[in-house]
């Protein structure tokens, strides 16, 4: 435990930090700015695979699957580089929950923050829930890797129709039952009073809806990296460093999104390759190079095509 403690530990240390101190107060986050901690992010998290090596050759972490270091090591970045992908489909509803509340720009990392908090809390809970479930029952593998090539084919076949629209969700109506909501924004404050009455800001509606859509997310995320591996650790740790990027990728990335219109193959195909690996984990042992190279390459073909794509509409 002393492993998972430590890691935990350094993790809201680095949110209080966060918040207390670089980002004390509210301001409108650069795309140069947004760009430096996206680089740090994805430095960190390549850099925490030599400490997962280093891990997997003391007696310090539990190892329920006998993992090797070099495979724990792989392990960790095929998982974290499949959270990554899967994470631009959250940047887009992301991107679409701020316009519609009208959330204002500087006011956006704030309500991020929070809402990694709760993220951290439902991951772990749904990747608790998912080792279990395969561990205990072996035939949860194929309801697994069915569900994401169904939800692969869903992605492919969906086209534009279901685009969501927050004012009109399910989650929204909802929160408008249960509590008043205001629609004026009160600086920084996720509540304010009226006239005796408590009423949630844009802000907190904003924040509920991207919790919401978050667990949504992580329905097709979690399956997709217990693919790869059922390790706990590996699974969490390399979630949360997913997660903990998210926010400096969406602010880099907010302006840019249209501009990456065929990454979404590269998640339709990323998707269906772990379906299949689950789904065939008894006849086919891949080595672990293979899977992450299959991602690496779905990624990087995906931006290139996007940016091609990009360039030639502006000319």
């Amino acid at each position: 435990m002393i492993v998972w403690i430590s890691f935990l530990t350094a993790v809201l240390i680095f949110l209080a930090l966060d918040l207390g101190v670089f980002n004390k107060t509210p301001h409108i986050i650069s795309s140069k700015e947004a760009g430096k901690w996206t680089a740090i992010w994805v430095t960190l998290s390549f850099m925490f695979s030599g400490v997962v090596y280093w891990l997997y050759t003391t007696d310090y972490i539990a190892n329920p699957d006998t993992l090797k270091p070099a495979d724990a090591s792989i392990k960790f970045i095929t998982g974290y580089l499949i959270e990554l992908s899967l994470s631009i489909d959250n940047i887009f509803v992301i991107a679409i929950i701020f316009s519609a509340f009208k959330i204002p720009q500087k006011y956006q990392h704030r309500v991020l923050f929070w809402g990694i908090l709760g993220a951290i809390v439902f991951r772990g809970l749904m990747i608790y829930f998912g080792v279990l479930l395969i561990n205990k029952f072996s035939w949860m593998t194929y309801i697994f890797g069915g569900f994401l090539i169904y939800t692969a084919m869903k992605m492919l076949f969906s086209g534009e129709d279901e685009k969501f629209e927050p004012k009109k969700s399910v989650i929204y109506k909802t929160l408008k039952k249960v509590m008043p909501i205001s629609n004026h924004i009160d600086g920084e404050h996720f509540f304010v009073k009226r006239r005796h009455i408590t009423a949630a800001t844009p802000l907190f509606v904003a924040l509920i809806v991207i919790e919401v859509m978050d667990v949504v997310f992580a329905i097709d995320s979690v399956p997709a990296i217990l693919a790869i591996t059922s390790d706990p650790f590996l699974v969490f740790s390399s979630n949360i460093f997913a997660i903990l990027g998210l926010r400096s990728m969406y602010f880099f990335l907010a302006h840019m999104l249209d501009k990456f219109a065929h990454l979404e193959y590269s998640l339709i195909a990323i998707l269906t390759f772990v379906g299949i690996k689950m789904l065939l984990h008894d006849y086919i042992k891949l080595p672990e190079w293979v899977s992450l190279a299959f991602i690496a390459v779905s990624l990087i073909a995906g931006i290139i095509a996007s940016l091609r794509k990009s360039s030639k509409e502006m000319v």
